[in-house]
């Protein structure tokens, strides 16, 4: 075996290869956090522009990181950390080292430690209508209860939206027909330990709620304007990203699953 099949033999996994760069290992913890714009990435690495979007090209080549355009400033984009793909990244590049450490990813389970008063978390989107209200059913529904978790909109509609009723009850067994939405100026007042924004609109005028806040950058599946099985099926990938999305916040909340999952 010549030089070059041997080195080729013993390289690194991809997952490996990427997240060992000192700049692309920052961009990833950044992200892990939550979607941001280049420009934000670049004043919170404190590189220059041009370099920050070599590396995140990288970054999105392998896998790890995906971007979606701004739904309020078409000329950004946000971009996104795949935990789910880091995870399974991270088992492959285990079997790689020895058979042993080959094993598959399962939700990460946090170390839970008694609170004097329940986490309170607000979900904020434009309408209230869809994003929001599904991921303030999904927690509340995977924690019973044991987080406080409430939804508003910066410009609410006047009903939820069918499918997101339709969604929540068929694939997650959750009844919200009677919910009604309200608007973020009825919280005021209220103080909150997490503030996530799901909508890129939202996220420019959302008011101040507490000391953390996150964005997730997810596309409006009512934008689809579909009232057929295509509008549902929008809504229903929307349903499966943000339990996704809800899976990996539960960690940084410090809660157990309290029920099963049903992915839909």
């Amino acid at each position: 075996m010549g030089p070059g099949s041997s080195d080729a033999a013993v390289a690194p996994p991809l997952f490996v290869r990427l997240a060992a760069h000192p700049l692309r290992w920052r961009l990833l913890t950044e992200l892990a956090d939550g979607d941001y714009r280049v420009r934000e990435l670049v004043e919170r690495v404190g590189e220059p522009q041009n370099l920050v979007s070599y590396h995140l090209r990288l970054l999105r080549d392998g896998g790890l990181v995906t971007a979606r355009r701004s739904n309020f400033d078409g000329r950004d984009s946000y971009y996104h950390l795949n935990l789910g793909r880091c995870a399974e990244a991270l088992a492959a590049s285990g079997a790689a080292l020895h058979p042993a450490l080959c094993h598959a990813p399962s939700p990460p389970r946090p170390v839970v430690r008694e609170r004097s008063r329940r986490v309170a978390v607000l979900f904020v989107c434009t309408g209230n209508s869809a994003r929001s209200p599904i991921a303030e059913a999904l927690l509340r529904h995977h924690t019973a209860g044991r987080v406080t978790t409430v939804s508003a909109g910066t410009s609410p509609k006047a009903h939820l939206h069918p499918h997101a009723v339709r969604v929540l009850r068929g694939s997650f067994g959750i009844d919200v027909s009677g919910r009604r939405t309200q608007h973020v100026d009825d919280l005021a007042g209220r103080r909150f330990d997490h503030v996530i924004t799901l909508c890129d609109k939202a996220r420019e005028v959302c008011p101040q709620f507490g000391p953390r806040r996150v964005h997730w950058s997810m596309a409006d599946p009512g934008a689809v304007g579909d009232t057929g099985q295509a509008g549902y099926a929008a809504f229903q990938q929307a349903a499966a990203d943000m339990d996704t999305r809800i899976r990996h916040l539960m960690p940084v909340l410090n809660t157990p699953w309290t029920v099963a999952r049903s992915a839909p």
